[in-house]
């Protein structure tokens, strides 16, 4: 008969410190499972200068609550872990491809440009970073990190050369001039503000392997607009056209946009087709721009994002949203 002999390893330690081990080892498997299991909110570069916030004219909707408020509100939420960026002024000659020195020199000249676009003291550097801001949203774009450009004036009425509309320099225009000199061989604005675009169109106007869209209310300022022209396509909507309808055409305009095939789309972010604006008489809500910001993110090429208008109290309500449509929620 063979003997089998069956021998116990016994822990030798003090059952006291087996126990203590024990409950570490618990305890260390639990924090590593709750830190697997824990989702870190999104990550979202927002570029803006407090700068910017330091001008105004009294009873102007162009405001400085426009930024203010809306970094109030990022800095207080908790669904987006924000980096915050500033800009660098935009370098001279790179404004240049897209205005003319006069233009440029004129900024500088303490004379109101019209009712609505007021001489400010520093107005010409407030512009400059504002450019400054969208090139950088460019540079983010091309590597692939979500982001905003926060920062006041907006840009897109400002022709080659003129201020108009509240705006001094084409910010969006200069970073697609940009783009294109950087070696991108198809550039897309896509602008949503409830205003047409008329300055980026002016700038871009029959430039090669440049495309402009624009969806806007007509009639409404600057009253451009109304028709479709060789790279400048437009899309226009009346006045308190229901939100279905709107964004029956918002579609259109996002199909138009993929058929171009692009390589960097640059979005000219308006928040004034808000159902509460006081300038326009458009039905969207946040959610129609957050829709917007999940379905550019969603074309599958850089986009470089900065805001252009967007005058009701509910802002920052709106820009929050399109942000988390950025990202994807």
């Amino acid at each position: 008969m063979r003997r089998v002999v069956i021998i116990v390893a016994r822990n030798s330690a003090p059952l006291g410190q087996r126990v203590q081990a024990g409950i570490q080892l618990c305890v260390e498997s639990s924090l590593k499972l709750k830190c697997e299991n824990l989702k870190l909110p999104p990550q979202m570069t927002i570029i803006t200068d407090e700068r910017c916030t330091t001008y105004h004219s009294p009873g102007h909707p162009e405001r400085p609550f426009r930024v203010a408020g809306t970094v109030k509100q990022l800095k207080a939420q908790m669904k987006i872990k924000v980096d915050w960026a500033k800009p660098e002024a935009a370098p001279l000659e790179k404004v240049l491809r897209a205005h003319t020195k006069n233009h440029y020199q004129r900024l500088g000249e303490p004379h109101d440009f019209d009712g609505d676009t007021a001489y400010h003291e520093g107005i010409r550097e407030h512009a400059l970073r504002g450019a400054g801001g969208a090139l950088k949203a460019l540079e983010q774009a091309n590597a692939g990190k979500p982001h905003f450009s926060l920062l006041r004036p907006p840009g897109h009425h400002a022709t080659k050369e003129r201020a108009m509309g509240f705006c001094y320099l084409g910010s969006v225009a200069i970073a697609a001039l940009e783009a294109k000199a950087a070696g991108a061989k198809r550039v897309a604005v896509f602008d949503f503000d409830v205003h047409h675009g008329n300055g980026t169109e002016d700038i871009l106007a029959k430039r090669d392997g440049l495309a402009f869209f624009s969806i806007h209310q007509h009639p409404a300022y600057p009253g451009t607009g109304t028709k479709s022209f060789d790279n400048c396509h437009n899309y226009t909507v009346r006045p308190g056209l229901p939100r279905e309808d709107y964004r029956k055409t918002a579609e259109k305009a996002v199909a138009d946009l993929k058929a171009f095939k692009p390589d960097v789309v640059i979005a000219s972010a308006g928040f004034d087709a808000y159902a509460g604006d006081p300038l326009c008489n458009q039905k969207l809500s946040a959610d129609d721009f957050r829709w917007y910001g999940k379905t550019l993110a969603g074309l599958g090429v850089p986009l470089a994002n900065a805001m252009e208008g967007g005058y009701s109290d509910d802002l920052p309500d709106l820009v929050t949203a399109y942000l988390e449509g950025l990202l994807g929620k």
